[in-house]
């Protein structure tokens, strides 16, 4: 692949253009790193609601929020998902502040994505990163237990003795 050039010949930002006119090399230059999708989520089989949790891909490395082995992580992780040009608007659990699913919609980056700002650490700065605030699937245990939702208190179940049952 060549260099990965900002503006195309009539000076516009790629990252400004429609998603469907993106190269795909332009198409990978909108993440802007968070980690976010790369978190395990539960979802309410009653309501749909989904819940987010503490607990990150195994080759999520949680220092940076990057992923440890992008180009194969199919292999490793056969359910990880594409996202692609059709589905990021619709994915209810992308952040709102995911580059794909604001492109989606028409809306502009935000200040602290690297495309904007030159800096590839703002996201981390802006608080919407990762880094640092999950753990791996791989030493988590139960994923209940790492579920947050705000103003609940997980707590064992009635009379368990730790078999892995937990109640919101």
């Amino acid at each position: 692949m060549g260099a990965l050039k900002d503006t195309g010949p009539d000076g516009e930002a790629f990252w400004e253009k429609p998603l469907a006119e993106l190269t795909d090399e332009q198409w990978e230059a909108l993440c802007d790193g968070c980690g976010q999708c790369c978190t395990h989520k539960l979802e309410d089989a009653d309501t749909g609601e989904i819940y987010p949790t503490n607990v990150s891909c195994k080759l999520l490395d949680v220092t940076t929020a990057r992923c440890t082995n992008y180009a194969h992580r199919k292999a490793f992780v056969p359910d990880c998902l594409q996202l692609t040009r059709e589905t990021a608007g619709d994915l209810p659990w992308l952040p709102d502040t995911c580059a794909y699913r604001l492109r989606a919609h028409g809306k502009p980056l935000p200040e602290w994505h690297y495309l904007i700002s030159g800096d590839r650490g703002a996201v981390h700065r802006a608080g919407v990163s990762v880094a640092g605030k999950v753990i791996s699937e791989d030493e988590a245990g139960p994923i209940e237990a790492h579920v947050q939702i705000d103003g609940y208190v997980l707590m064992d179940a009635p009379g368990d003795d730790d078999d892995g049952d937990f109640f919101l």
